[in-house]
């Protein structure tokens, strides 16, 4: 079985119209909701957008069993003020995702979106993530290191203890987070290479902390291979050495999960020879921005299973680990 753990919702437009809506009045309409009916979730699924197939398709298209689907990181809006609006937005993106879910539960699985609302308390987003969790059946969520969307003002690095309060409350629901940037509001970094940079400075920053330590039952997954990590780990555990204690920056990265949303087969070998099989899981955000032709293959760029397939370094039971067994384990699947 194929288990993509990075995919996001395909939602009926109505669920956009609202955050237009809502940012539009800045609240002072009322929180409101989004009306739609099963049969729109169900059309919004098979809906032509990003790939050259609707979403159930283009998954069929790639070999893909089933996914983890969480909200549109771009779309989540986490530096917007009044801070309600996020908290808004949040709750009926999850609620979509669970009905999403309700309509195809042998395909889609949920992972919530947490309302981090910039400059908030972490423990602002309990409520959403309790309700997520204990009442809807959601398996993991999103973290985002960067709330405040690249704004100019920097959020605590993840080793700091403003997100301790969260980690604990991760370790109680024995759930991961799954690390994704959001929005970036610099033309000179867009959004896209807004979320390597924030993962490779979250994994920088996780590694150079006491958090594991703190917290040995902590799951953390990473998104996109680790950002910029592994293709400079040399320069890492050079500079790692003068910590001392024996430990390298390498048995640190070997803390945290990495997914395999990464487009070309040098990138995918270097990811999972770096942290090995057991670190990694499938993922392929499909369809999304690796939902392009590749002229090379005549295939998408995100059909990414058969590279990982023929890697004949492989053993089978490890390629299990990677398509299957560690979003099991990890997602209580």
């Amino acid at each position: 079985m194929i288990i993509d753990c990075h995919g996001h919702v395909s939602a009926p437009a109505e669920l956009w119209a609202y955050k237009a809506g809502i940012l539009a009045h800045r609240g002072a309409h009322g929180k409101g909701s989004v009306n739609v009916t099963d049969d729109q979730i169900r059309a919004a699924a098979n809906k032509k957008e990003m790939g050259p197939a609707g979403h159930l398709d283009c998954l069929k298209n790639n070999g893909t069993d089933k996914q983890l689907i969480s909200p549109r990181p771009f779309q989540m809006m986490h530096s917007q003020k009044p801070s309600r609006l996020v908290h808004w937005f949040t709750e009926e993106v999850n609620t979509m995702i669970s009905r999403s879910c309700a309509q195809f539960p042998d395909t889609f699985i949920p992972i919530c979106g947490l309302p981090q609302a910039a400059g908030e308390p972490v423990e602002n987003v309990f409520a959403e993530l309790e309700r997520c969790i204990k009442k809807m059946n959601f398996k993991g969520c999103l973290l985002n290191p960067d709330p405040f969307e690249n704004n100019g003002q920097e959020a605590p690095p993840l080793g700091d203890r403003y997100w301790y309060p969260l980690y604990e409350k991760l370790c109680e629901l024995d759930i991961p987070a799954h690390i994704h940037g959001t929005g970036s509001h610099s033309e000179r970094t867009p959004y896209t290479l807004h979320f390597i940079n924030e993962e490779s400075i979250a994994v920088y920053g996780l590694v150079h902390s006491e958090v594991f330590t703190d917290f040995p039952n902590l799951k953390i997954v990473v998104s996109h291979g680790g950002g910029a990590i592994p293709y400079q780990l040399g320069r890492f555990q050079s500079g790692y050495r003068h910590k001392g204690g024996g430990k390298t920056f390498l048995d640190g990265m070997k803390n945290l999960y990495y997914d395999t949303v990464l487009y070309t087969e040098d990138a995918l070998r270097l990811l999972i020879k770096t942290v090995g099989p057991e670190r990694c899981l499938f993922g392929a955000e499909c369809p999304g921005v690796g939902s392009g032709i590749n002229p090379d293959t005549g295939k998408t760029f995100d059909n990414i299973v058969p590279i990982i397939e023929k890697f004949d370094w492989l053993t089978s039971a490890q390629k299990k680990l990677i398509f299957e067994d560690n979003a099991r384990r990890l997602f209580h699947l």
